[in-house]
């Protein structure tokens, strides 16, 4: 793989974490609003499981995907 291919492929991996923990924290916002603002009955169910959601989504996901994108030590 060219040094250029490399860069290319470390940018749009940098980009999909990005976008990843950038939705996880919407999706966050969006369930304690729903908590908030009792948008939908149940709404301490609902909002609660929405933000579980996103928390999953911007903190656990990445490093699942980081660890498997990982460069084996013998390449």
């Amino acid at each position: 793989m060219s040094p250029r291919e490399q860069e290319d492929l470390a940018r749009s991996r940098f980009v999909v974490l990005t976008v990843l923990r950038a939705s996880g924290v919407v999706l966050m916002l969006f369930g304690m609003g729903i908590m908030a603002t009792r948008m939908i009955e149940p709404a301490d169910i609902v909002g609660a499981l929405i933000f579980i959601a996103g928390m999953i989504d911007s903190l656990i996901v990445p490093r699942i995907l980081t660890r498997k994108w990982r460069t084996p030590p013998g390449a």
